[in-house]
């Protein structure tokens, strides 16, 4: 049987990409991944997926643009509600017994859920001991976190699920309007570190009392979401909280042992390693 160019082609292109950039998408969801690569061919006018590859290889200036394509920067504030609600109710209550909080936030994208656990944090009186690590490994996504600006579209969407998870205000307090923008109020980034992280490649970015690292995992392969959920658990104070996407789990990963379930339909778990 004929080889697949297109497959060929992407081989090659994860390996230049490794090679001469230094990131590893080898363990990434192939399907995924390919879907990705071939939207970037689309966007950029290119024939094929190896003039990608070439044009990788030789402009150096585009490689933000392609880091940022391949990235999964879909996500929106207070998404599953209910996930917010459970961590409200079942997580805060044992970070309040903590002088100080660290939360990272792996796979930020363009900060909707690390502005939606802010927001959340302050109502709770938590906020202000605590110290959120936002880490992507897009800096074009994550200078769009920075920025906290957002179609008014998409915040007047979020009232509703925002009141679902138990917000006591109402989200336009925490905004300010001007056209068809929103800027999300800065007080809120005052205890955000934005950072580039690689869960592929790196390693553990600090010590956490919780971690969220929510629908991420659905892009790697069994590998590397095992490589992922081994580096949460070594990041996790003991009793500390890793919540995942809705569509991910960790029964069958290697590091199951070291979680214990907390709140199954929300994907929140607790560490129960030893010391």
């Amino acid at each position: 049987m004929e080889p697949d160019l297109d497959e060929i082609e992407l081989d090659l292109f994860v390996e230049a990409l490794r090679r001469r950039h230094g990131y590893d998408l080898s363990q990434y969801a192939r399907p995924s991944l390919k879907r990705r690569v071939q939207g970037l061919v689309r966007q950029h006018g290119l024939a094929h997926i190896g003039e990608l590859t070439s044009r990788m290889l030789r402009d150096a200036s585009f490689m933000p643009q392609v880091i940022d394509g391949l990235s999964v920067p879909v996500s929106e504030m207070f998404r599953d509600p209910f996930v917010f609600e459970a961590l409200r109710t079942k997580v805060f209550p044992t970070l309040a017994s903590y002088p100080s909080i660290n939360i990272w936030q792996a796979g930020c994208a363009h900060g909707e859920e690390v502005y939606s656990l802010a927001i959340l944090l302050e109502e709770a009186g938590l906020y202000d001991r605590s110290q959120i690590y936002a880490t992507d490994f897009s800096d074009a996504a994550l200078a769009r976190a920075r920025e906290g600006i957002f179609p008014v579209r998409e915040a007047r969407a979020a009232s509703l699920r925002y009141q679902q998870a138990g917000g006591t205000r109402t989200l336009a307090d925490y905004y300010h309007a001007r056209y068809d923008l929103v800027k999300l109020d800065e007080s809120l980034c005052r205890n955000v570190v934005f950072a580039n992280h690689n869960l592929a490649i790196d390693g553990v970015f600090c010590e956490a009392h919780l971690i969220l690292c929510r629908n991420v995992l659905i892009y790697f392969n069994n590998a590397l979401q095992d490589r992922t959920l081994a580096l949460f658990a070594d990041s996790l104070v003991r009793g500390g909280f890793l919540c995942l996407g809705t569509k991910e789990n960790l029964a069958l990963a290697s590091a199951a042992s070291s979680f214990a379930t907390v709140d199954g339909p929300a994907r929140i778990f607790r560490s129960v390693r030893a010391t």
